[in-house]
């Protein structure tokens, strides 16, 4: 294990701790010995307006920010969304950064997405394919806003001296994920899919397109870690890939869950829906050389989000369902 250099009792910000990355990072610091963990629930602090976003920085006074809160979504909320996607996550990224220098804050971790790259770029994907060529129209105003705080972290380690990084972590999964079968991504939705046709009794499950994007995932434990890693060990201007550098067909996704879930199903692919960008696998090149790698596989991942799924269902049922209503 690599050492905790940051002091326990340092005031730490989680901001989006209710949300799948959010709880995991503060799970994590937990582990670690975090004794002064500070959190805001979205009915106590509304991280679009920056006076009130301000007021909670001045009466709080955090030292160090994980800015980990956004709205997030899958190809259909992307699709029916975007002005939420793109102004949601904008304001979230400018208030929490600008309150963040004003008030001190010795550093400040921000996570974008993959998805800020190119639909088309070279695979896997490195850090210097930002910003070479034309986003995935699918979630375009998501991507814009994840690279918008990229820009915003480092224009104000330029102008004002701050020490706020970025991470850009590929697609996550894990306890408390939204399992909305139309907001939710791709992995967490299936597995809802596969769970209720076992329950059920169905033995048919549809699922988009046609099975052959390629995607990396990683179990959000371990992004947890790298967050964490990251404060820790990196204080350089350019953002950071977070991932495993392994991919998997949608396809080889989808015959995974059944395989851990329901064994007898069978899936019919509706081919008229979009698959999405076709490949999308990150380079980790510079984070495995600053001492860095996920633990966690697919399969035992999936494993234990299944475990937590159908142990906490009417919870996560009740995430999904905030999630629809928020979707309408």
């Amino acid at each position: 294990m690599y050492p905790i250099t940051t002091p326990r009792d340092a005031k730490v910000f989680v901001a989006g701790h209710q949300g799948l990355v959010g709880a995991a990072v503060v799970r994590r610091l937990r582990e670690a010995g975090f004794t002064n963990i500070l959190t805001a629930s979205r009915d106590q602090l509304d991280l679009r307006d920056q006076a009130a976003v301000n007021y909670w920085f001045r009466a709080n006074r955090p030292d160090y920010v994980y800015l980990v809160a956004g709205t997030v979504g899958g190809i259909w909320a992307n699709a029916n969304r975007p002005a939420d996607f793109i102004y949601d996550n904008m304001m979230i990224h400018a208030t929490v950064v600008h309150a963040s220098h004003l008030y001190g804050v010795t550093k400040l971790l921000y996570l974008g997405s993959s998805c800020i790259y190119p639909r088309l770029a070279p695979q896997p994907m490195t850090e210097d394919a930002l910003l070479t060529g034309l986003l995935e129209p699918t979630n375009e105003p998501y991507a814009i806003a994840k690279i918008a705080g990229i820009k915003l972290c480092e224009a104000y380690r330029k102008q004002h001296g701050c020490n706020f990084i970025s991470g850009m972590p590929t697609n996550l999964y894990g306890p408390n994920d939204n399992f909305d079968l139309q907001t939710s991504h791709v992995l967490p939705a299936l597995m809802r899919k596969v769970h209720e046709a076992k329950v059920a009794g169905r033995d048919e499950i549809e699922v988009w397109g046609t099975g052959s994007a390629m995607r990396e995932f990683l179990y959000v434990d371990d992004l947890a870690d790298a967050c964490l890693f990251l404060m820790e060990h990196y204080d350089g201007e350019g953002h950071v890939n977070v991932g495993t550098g392994v991919e998997v067909s949608i396809r080889e996704l989808a015959e995974t869950l059944i395989d851990v879930i329901h064994p007898d199903a069978r899936i019919r692919w509706d081919d008229s829906k979009p698959d999405g960008a076709p490949r999308k696998l990150l380079d980790v090149t510079k984070l495995t050389a600053l001492g860095w790698t996920h633990r966690t596989s697919l399969h035992d991942g999936i494993d234990r989000t299944y475990a937590w799924f159908r142990d906490n269902y009417d919870h996560a049922r009740g995430i999904a369902q905030a999630a629809g209503a928020a979707a309408h």
